[in-house]
């Protein structure tokens, strides 16, 4: 059994991480720990309300297999979260993040040398307005339009990829037998 840390924040979209977190847990057995900046409720963007089991700065990362981020527009980032984020990647842990989250790996300076994709293809007049910032954060030599990209231990995935990420995620701890078990199961799961 391995713990995988969910970072969780209020405005999170959680159904970009509920299929991967599901399968984590009921198939692969791993110790699902949710982690937030502080301990409250938090309401995700579905409506949902979760509370996590840990704080960010709480976490101790030599018993952890990996940080899942999923998306949402509220990208608060403090220093405890780029401190779990650089210590993980420097130990090889996987870092997953979906659709606006690999602008956290960005603000850690962890994509720097790295290649991804995200939702945030541009930088645009409403993220500056949003995050509060005029430059860029994103090293853009290192985008790629793409559904999923995996590069090491990191592995990111445009919003809309959700299912795709899961299952580059559940490759990545080896949830399937070979490459054919891997084709059966996105036929399962895409009913193709």
């Amino acid at each position: 059994m391995g713990k995988i840390l969910l970072f969780i924040y209020d405005e999170m979209a959680d159904f970009e991480v509920n299929f991967l977190i599901h399968n984590l847990s009921a198939n692969l057995n791993k110790d699902i720990i949710s982690i937030s900046y502080e301990s409250k409720l938090i309401k995700s963007k579905s409506g949902l309300i979760y509370k996590s089991s840990n704080l960010v700065s709480d976490v101790l990362i030599e018993d952890v297999d990996a940080l899942i981020i999923p998306g949402g527009w509220n990208l608060e980032l403090r220093p405890e979260l780029i401190t779990l984020i650089q210590r993980l990647d420097k130990n090889n842990k996987l870092i997953g993040a979906i659709c606006s989250a690999p602008l956290f790996l960005a603000k850690a300076s962890i994509l720097d040398n790295k290649k991804y994709t995200t939702s945030i293809t541009t930088w645009t007049d409403s993220h500056i307005k949003q995050f509060n910032e005029i430059d860029d954060p994103f090293p853009r030599k290192n985008f790629i339009y793409d559904r999923v990209v995996k590069d090491t231990n990191i592995i990111t995935a445009q919003g809309y990829a959700f299912i795709d990420f899961a299952i580059e995620i559940l490759d990545y701890f080896k949830m399937f037998e070979d490459e054919n078990d891997k084709i059966e199961f996105i036929k399962i799961i895409t009913n193709n």
